[in-house]
């Protein structure tokens, strides 16, 4: 673990005229630290925030040498006399910008108390940028691709490493999360902060926790919202993303099930599920539309994550199996939807570098076995994707230290926040991040988001109180999810919602899901 900083040694020099203790060695970052800050109204969409360029090592086990640029964006605290310092906030990824967050924060409670810093981590954006040429594709994008076409995703896998490895330049090796929080240190001091507060989502909780290990004198209050599971970095995290996805699929199906008389799907979810698949055979020898059993298979993984749009899913099962073809954006624009299961995601530059930074089997035969595991349990949302070979497979270079094993110690206990549901983020990761920092778990029942603050009631008045007051809440506690939709079940009566164009479609847009998620 590398901290950087001065260890004060006593040396004790004796003297004919008494004793002496030697001056502290000089700070490595010292440079680093004292470097101004200047503040101008940033560009564009972000033209409410301030924003600033900074400079930090390229590798901080030679401070001396390379810089990099680093991009940060403020909006100061709408209450100065209630100021309590500043709150740096990451949005997950690993890749994804984060100058814009605090614009998103802006009418949030913690706005009023707090400075909210943004940033573009090493790589991203702004900053020194991690760029990598893109490759063609060379395999199909099938949900359930045969044998005969795994080698082609491993050819892609290995051409996109090979491309992303020769046009890296000097810095990929660097980007990881490690040197991320090494770089927020020296925002926070540049800010003039004895200590940050910190929240961060998804991918951002867990570089939240690496900064605490790494800086536990410098970190106060933080929130880790939709978290990553401390055990799965890297691979395991995105194998568990399809076994969640076949979770809220099957809850789905029991609640389908239990309203056979509106959807006539079948009485249990088992009954469901094979009606299910037997929509997607059909498709896939005679696609409807805009459905092939691809998208169906996306359709089904993204529709089941979100409660309110379950009677809609059904209906859109209902009419594929008939023959005709559901409105145009009820589907929810599967082929689109790509983006939210994190297919698109794994060109990034920085996604293929800091996935990276842990050991990924390299025999192929590991992954087509899963492949093929996958392929026939987990094919909604696209769950083979998460069990295919990535850049990882054939990593080019040798990252200069291992992933920080995350602890606490010494900085205040924190508060994680999971949904049950969530398929980015399983939800096991949320009770496994708790524990193992001894932080508050607030678990939101029923629920298939990710990344919940600032968006469900609940989760927002406890982050509040206790980013603002200070107040805990208790050590495991719920808040409750988006209703499912009021459709009664079989024997209660009533009549269920029909389903309305673009319903769908309306339902991510208006919560910012149909593009790519952290």
């Amino acid at each position: 673990m590398h901290r950087f900083l001065a260890f004060v040694l006593g040396v004790v020099v004796l003297t004919a005229t008494g004793v002496t203790a030697s001056a502290d060695p000089p700070n490595p970052l010292a440079e680093y630290h004292s470097q101004p800050v200047r503040w101008a109204q940033c560009q564009g969409k972000l033209a409410e925030l301030e924003c600033a360029a900074l400079v930090a090592p390229l590798d901080y086990t030679a401070p001396a040498g390379d810089r990099i640029n680093l991009v940060i964006s403020r909006r100061k605290a709408a209450a100065p006399g209630r100021r309590r310092g500043v709150l740096l906030t990451n949005p997950g990824g690993p890749g994804g910008s984060g100058l814009g967050l605090p614009l998103f924060l802006a009418n949030s409670e913690i706005a009023q108390v707090y400075d909210l810093i943004g940033f573009d981590p090493r790589g991203v954006g702004g900053s020194s940028a991690l760029n990598c040429r893109v490759t063609p594709a060379l395999a199909e994008p099938e949900s359930r691709p045969p044998d005969s076409e795994f080698v082609k995703w491993a050819a892609e896998a290995r051409e996109a490493e090979a491309a992303c490895q020769e046009s890296g330049g000097g810095i990929r090796r660097h980007i990881s999360t490690a040197n991320t929080a090494r770089d927020m240190d020296i925002v926070r001091a540049v800010l003039g902060e004895a200590k940050i507060n910190y929240l961060g989502y998804s991918y951002g909780t867990y570089l939240g926790a690496v900064y605490g290990t790494l800086f536990p004198d410098r970190l106060d209050r933080s929130v880790l919202d939709s978290a990553v599971h401390p055990e799965w970095v890297w691979r395991e995290q995105f194998r568990q993303q399809a076994v969640a996805y076949r979770r809220d699929v099957e809850a789905w199906a029991a609640w389908a099930g239990e309203r056979n008389e509106k959807f006539q799907l079948g009485r249990s979810w088992e009954e469901v599920l094979a009606e299910v698949e037997k929509v997607a055979a059909k498709l896939h020898t005679a696609p409807i539309g805009e459905y092939g059993r691809s998208s169906f298979d996306g359709t089904l993984g993204v529709g089941a994550r979100y409660r309110p749009l379950w009677s809609d899913l059904a209906s859109i099962v209902v009419k594929l199996r008939s023959g005709e073809g559901p409105e145009k954006a009820a589907a929810a624009k599967a082929g689109q939807v790509l983006a939210d299961t994190g297919a698109n995601e794994l060109r990034s530059g920085v996604f293929d570098t800091v996935t990276c930074e842990s050991d990924w089997p390299t025999e192929l035969h590991l992954y087509y076995e899963d492949m093929r595991t996958f392929r026939e349990r987990y094919p909604y949302g696209f769950g083979i994707v998460r069990a295919a070979p990535m850049t990882c497979t054939f990593r080019s270079f040798t990252p200069p230290e291992p992933p920080v094993r995350i602890a606490r110690n010494g900085y205040p206990v924190g508060v994680v926040v999971q949904s049950e549901g969530d398929t980015q983020t399983q939800y096991a990761g949320g009770p496994a991040m708790a524990e193992r920092l001894g932080h508050n778990l607030i678990t939101v029942v029923d629920e298939g988001k990710h990344g919940l603050y600032n968006g469900n009631a609940c989760v927002d008045a406890q982050v509040n109180r206790y980013l603002v007051d200070g107040a805990l809440p208790g050590s495991s506690t719920q808040c409750p999810g988006d209703p499912r939709p009021d459709v009664p079940k079989d024997g209660e009566g009533g009549a269920a919602p029909a389903l309305s164009p673009d319903r769908i479609q309306a339902y991510l847009d208006g919560r910012g899901l149909s593009a790519a998620m952290p």
